[in-house]
This record gives C-alpha cells, structure tokens and sequence, in this order.
C-alpha cells in the first residue's frame, strides 16, 4: 500500500471514530415513484430555517442524511421537485441520536409519510392525533355557524360561540395536561413553547420544574428556561 492510499485509510478511520453514537442522526428513507428532485435535511436554527444538508435525486428515491445533534429536535424534509406544486411537499418529524427511517411518496410528500425509529417522534404523534379531535370539533362548530340560518339567530349563535371556546379550553388543558404527564420527553417543553406559550406562567413554570434534568438540559428545556426568564422580567 502507498503511503498517499495509508495516509487516506487512517484519515477515514480517524473520521470515523471522531463521531459519538449518542450524538448522531442518521435519516434514511425512499420517496417513492420520485424520478428527479431535490431533498433537504432542515432546521430551525435563530429562528431561521436552514437547511444542513441536500440530496439531487434521479431515478431512485433513496437517500440518507447524517447530521449531529446535542438532543432530540424538530427537523424537516424538504422536497424540491418540478411539479409547480408548493403544497404538501415538507416533512416534519422530531429527530434523535441513532437511525429514523422515513418513506413516503413523491406525490404525497407529507400525506403519506411513515416515520419511525425514533421514540420521541412517536410521542409527537400521539399528542397531534389526539389534539386533532378539538381540531376537528372547531372546524365542525364554524361550519354550522357559516350556515344562513344559524348566521340570522343571535341565540343559536351564542350558544356556538360558548362552544367553539370550551372546546378551545379543553385542547389548551389536554396540551397542558400532555406535557405535565411527559416529563421525561423533550415533546414537553416544545409543546409549551409552541402550542401553549400564551398559557399562565404558573402552569408552564409547573412542566418546567417537572421536567427531568437530561429534558430540561435539553435544547427545549433550555429554550422554555430562558422563555420564562423572559416573561417575568416583563411582569
């Protein structure tokens, strides 16, 4: 072996060993029936999204992304595809350390999505499904308010209002409710910062303080921290 191929092999193996388990996403998947496109790994980073890696795609949907993480997080897959279709094409799924596989198809990017390997991911899941029952009631409740002959009785209006805000109460209390009971899952300080923020302090000071310490060092868990911080130099 020459010296320039020896020299190549210990730097791959220096890379390689560089890396630590704990803190590495590996995500790979196939996009189904995707002839040509671009995929992109993403994340929110300073309230920006970026993306950190990208994939050119021809004749085979496969692909796979490696990024580091220091704790579970949000992320996203992009697909970029001439369609002239913007809609449906972005992934959401909360990445971890180890391996998430994610396949789906190219003309349902989002829709037909299957995501797994990834145990926080799944706790994600089961917070929107059930939170897609007030959803689905609210959306009931505003179609029967849009018909002319409930638009024309101010009772039978009332009485839709105080549901619609009880049914928006009993989401805010299951979110609430979900987090509290999930302490131990970095789910819960991001469902505090994104679907509660507006929630009084003392409830969102209670998921903060029951919080796990490997949660609440976590990229969340020190997200609501300084969220906190914040409000009660407001007050």
């Amino acid at each position: 072996m020459n010296k320039l191929a020896l020299w190549s092999l210990l730097t791959l193996l220096i890379v390689a060993c560089g890396k630590d388990p704990e803190k590495t996403m590996v995500v790979t998947g196939n996009v189904a029936g995707l002839k040509k496109g671009t995929l992109y790994l993403q994340k929110i980073q300073d309230s920006s999204l970026v993306a950190l890696d990208s994939m050119e795609i021809s004749g085979d949907g496969k692909f796979s992304f490696e990024t580091s993480l220091e704790s579970p997080e949000l992320f996203y897959l992009y697909l970029e595809k001439e369609d002239r279709n913007d809609f449906n094409d972005r992934i959401s799924f909360f990445g971890e350390a180890g391996t998430i596989t994610v396949n789906t198809q190219w003309n349902a990017f989002e829709g037909k999505a299957k995501i797994s390997g990834s145990k926080t991911h799944e706790k994600l899941e089961e917070y929107r499904n059930n939170m897609s029952r007030f959803n689905t009631r609210n959306l009931e409740i505003i179609q029967t308010a849009s018909k002319p002959e409930y638009r024309e009785d101010s009772i039978a209006m009332d009485s839709l209002n105080q549901l619609n805000e009880k049914n928006i109460l009993r989401g805010y209390l299951y979110a609430l409710n979900f987090a509290l009971n999930n302490k131990d899952s970095e789910v819960a300080p991001f469902i505090a910062l994104t679907e509660v923020p507006d929630a009084n302090k003392k409830y969102l000071d209670s998921i903060y303080g029951s919080l796990t310490p490997e949660v609440a060092d976590s990229k969340y868990g020190r997200a609501l921290s300084e969220y906190l911080q914040s409000r009660q130099e407001e007050e």
